[in-house]
C-alpha cells in the first residue's frame, strides 16, 4: 500500500512538476540570451503607448522572463500605472540590488535582461483612481521592502512584491502566473492569510502551501513553483510554463 501511494505520487509530482520544468528548461536552451546583464537591452519595447496618450486612469501588471537560467523557470514582474490625465506612467518593482523598492528605475515598458514585457493583465478608468491612494500606500508599506530583506529563492523577491500588491487590493482582480516565483511567500515559516477577494493562502516560507478561491482558483505550491487549475477562467496552471488557457485571452485578460 505504501509503495503504491508512493509511485502514484511521484508520478504526479512528474505530470504537475517535473514535465513542465524539464519542457520549459529544454525551449530555454534554444534562445539566443545575452551574456551578461551589461549586455542586455533594458530599453522600452514600445508596448505601452505613451502615458500622455491615454486620458484615463490605467493600471497595468507585467512581466517578463528573468536572465541566465532561472529565465526557465521564472519572470519578473512590476506595475505600471497611471491617474486619469497624467502625462506619465509610475512604473513600481522590487529588485535585488540596494533599496529594493524601485519607482521608475525604467521605462515603464522596458525589457528585462533583453526579454520582452508582456502585460498579465489591466484595469481603466474611475476604478483605477480610486484606488491609486491604496495602491501607493501599499508600495511604501511593503513589508519586505528593506536593504537585505530581498532573497531571489524562495521569497521575498520581485514577484513576493507585485503579489502582495494583488492580494492587498483584489479589486484590480489578477493573479501572477504560476511561474513567477516568489508569489507563494506570504511570510517566514507557516502562514495562513486570506485576502480580501476571498482567496485563502497557506504556505511555509514560500517552499510549500496550497491556494484556493474565486480568483487564484486551485494551487498547490511547491519549491517556488506553482500547479493549479482556475475553474472559472478554465486553464491550466504549469511550473516553468505559465498559464495555458482554454481559449484565447486578451486584454484585461488575468494570467
Amino acid at each position: 500500500m505504501v509503495l503504491r501511494l508512493l509511485r502514484w505520487g511521484g508520478a504526479l509530482f512528474g505530470l504537475t512538476f517535473a514535465l513542465p520544468l524539464m519542457i520549459s528548461l529544454a525551449w530555454w536552451s534554444l534562445q539566443d540570451r545575452p551574456g551578461s546583464w551589461r549586455s542586455a537591452d533594458w530599453g522600452s519595447s514600445g508596448l505601452l503607448p505613451p502615458a500622455a496618450d491615454v486620458p484615463e486612469a490605467a493600471l497595468y501588471v507585467m512581466a517578463a522572463r528573468t536572465g541566465g537560467t532561472k529565465g526557465a523557470v521564472s519572470v519578473h514582474s512590476w506595475v505600471v500605472f497611471k491617474g486619469s490625465g497624467d502625462a506619465n506612467w509610475t512604473r513600481a518593482e522590487v529588485v535585488g540590488w540596494g533599496q529594493p523598492v524601485r519607482i521608475n528605475a525604467y521605462a515603464a515598458d522596458a525589457r528585462w535582461y533583453s526579454n520582452d514585457p508582456y502585460v498579465i493583465g489591466r484595469v481603466s478608468g474611475p476604478l483605477v483612481d480610486s484606488l491609486l491612494p491604496d495602491l501607493r500606500r501599499v508600495i511604501d508599506t511593503y513589508p519586505w521592502g528593506e536593504r537585505g530583506d530581498y532573497v531571489i529563492w524562495p521569497g521575498p523577491n520581485s514577484n513576493t512584491f507585485v503579489a502582495h500588491i494583488l492580494r492587498q487590493l483584489p479589486e484590480i482582480g489578477l493573479t501572477l502566473p504560476p511561474h513567477a516565483v516568489g508569489r507563494a511567500w506570504t511570510g517566514p515559516g507557516a502562514t495562513a492569510v486570506v485576502d480580501g477577494g476571498g482567496d485563502v493562502h497557506f504556505g511555509y516560507s514560500g517552499m510549500v502551501g496550497l491556494s484556493v478561491g474565486p480568483r487564484t482558483g486551485f494551487e498547490v505550491h511547491l519549491l517556488g513553483q506553482s500547479f493549479g487549475v482556475d475553474v472559472l477562467r478554465p486553464a491550466l496552471k504549469l511550473p516553468g510554463i505559465g498559464r495555458v488557457s482554454v481559449w484565447s485571452e486578451k486584454g484585461d485578460a488575468q494570467s
